[in-house]
């Protein structure tokens, strides 16, 4: 935000949680008034009883960046879910969804031959996959020949068309990394207790109320959400519920930190370093300008 007072920004938010109405605290949202003054891009986009996938993130993302760029703004895509940042840089495959009964199919085969006869035939329709695979990697055998069942291609071509549709932006991609891992600790249990002051429990409560929710929607499964959901089924006990959602949170950084370690042209800042904002705003002007 800081960013955007002093250069031609508009943020487009990435974050998997707050496409959520309603889910304001929990989310750690920008407040109405931060948002007057600085409106977020595909934040409030469905209700808690939806669901939103990575490859409608990137359509609206790119819509979005598209209206920006057409109004000559700079994106500022800001956020922490790596798989919605994954599937806008590097495009998505358009593999056909699973089909029940062609699974059934190749369950059954594999129950009477077994699945290296089964890799052995994919290995004749795709032998490009088939050498990635070990003869009795049953969940990956039975994809890759659904995929070629379905629709006479190899993942191979799916992906090589994935590839056709690259981000068509010149990208600055900057990742503020804490280096200290006690520090990190300690600013996830502070913002998990801040939440909690805030309000969290009593927000779950009354999504409870206006929503038709069940503990298996993405809504319910977000960190913090889960854990107070568990809470009020009565599956944990209230006394458990910050320690369960500090190290759940703990859990999270962790797996987001090695999704941003497989990103290998992203640069680093200690998000520690009191002059960060100094170092953010040279880095991006000087891209921009």
């Amino acid at each position: 935000m800081e960013l955007a007072t002093r250069l031609p920004l508009e943020i487009v938010s990435v974050d998997s949680a707050q496409v959520f109405i309603d889910m304001n605290v929990g989310t750690a949202k920008p407040d109405a008034a931060t948002l007057a003054r600085f409106p977020h891009h595909l934040i409030d986009l469905i209700t808690p009883e939806q669901r939103y996938s990575a490859a409608r993130f990137r359509a609206d993302a790119l819509n979005a960046m598209a209206d920006i760029t057409a109004r000559g703004r700079v994106p500022l895509l800001a956020g922490g879910t790596m798989l919605y940042f994954k599937a806008l840089r590097q495009g998505l495959a358009d593999l056909p969804e699973a089909d029940p009964a062609t699974r059934a199919a190749i369950d059954a085969e594999a129950a009477r031959t077994g699945w290296p006869a089964l890799h052995a035939e994919l290995a004749r329709h795709d032998p490009e996959t088939a050498t990635r695979l070990k003869p009795t990697d049953a969940q990956r055998i039975q994809r890759a020949l659904e995929v070629v069942r379905l629709t006479g291609q190899t993942l191979g071509s799916f992906f090589a068309a994935q590839k056709a549709h690259a981000l068509p932006y010149r990208m600055l991609s900057i990742g503020l990394v804490p280096t200290n891992r006690n520090w990190l600790h300690q600013r996830i249990a502070q913002r998990f207790d801040a939440m909690l002051a805030a309000g969290l429990v009593n927000e779950v409560e009354s999504l409870r109320k206006k929503y038709t929710l069940d503990g298996n929607l993405p809504s319910m499964r977000c960190v913090g959400y889960r854990q107070v959901w568990e809470m009020l089924e009565g599956y944990l006990p209230k006394v458990e519920l910050r320690d369960r959602g500090i190290y759940a949170t703990r859990q999270f950084a962790k797996r987001q930190l090695t999704w941003f370690n497989s990103f290998d042209d992203v640069e680093r800042a200690d998000c520690e370093d009191s002059g960060i904002t100094k170092t953010m705003m040279d880095k991006v002007e000087g891209f921009i300008t």
